[in-house]
């Protein structure tokens, strides 16, 4: 798929989770709240995770859908509370994964999934001593 199929596919479904939270949209898509989608966001990750303990990859392309759908309703709910949005979102994963992986994005190096899996570990403990020296 091209980069801008995916852009588009991506801003439509955005649309479509701001068009049902919006007034006129659907009342129980309305309705939720973050910790009301706690129940559906495991729920979905465990259906995720049955599909892969089955193999079963059109119902795993499926059931991750329902995960991003669940992700973009809270990302919305809390751009709503003016917490943050799904750009936000994407915008930390995206910096949290070039950090945990210097052995492409920077000059580290490791050559196994055992090596990346210590580097992995290495970033994140130094990313939580940071964030503790700024409390």
């Amino acid at each position: 798929m091209e980069t801008k199929d995916r852009k588009e596919l991506f801003d439509k479904f955005c649309d479509i989770i701001e068009k049902l939270r919006a007034p006129d949209g659907c009342p129980w898509d309305r309705k939720q709240t973050a910790e009301s989608l706690k129940k559906s966001l495991l729920e979905e990750c465990d259906e995720a995770i049955e599909a892969v303990d089955k193999k079963d990859d059109e119902n795993l392309c499926e059931e991750l859908g329902d995960v991003l759908l669940v992700v973009g309703m809270i990302a919305r709910i809390k751009e709503e509370e003016g917490k943050f949005n799904i750009s936000d979102v994407l915008s930390g994963v995206n910096s949290k994964l070039i950090r945990r992986h210097p052995h492409v994005f920077g000059d580290a190096k490791a050559s196994s999934p055992e090596e990346v899996l210590k580097l992995w570990n290495q970033v994140k403990e130094e990313e939580k001593k940071k964030k503790a020296s700024l409390q």
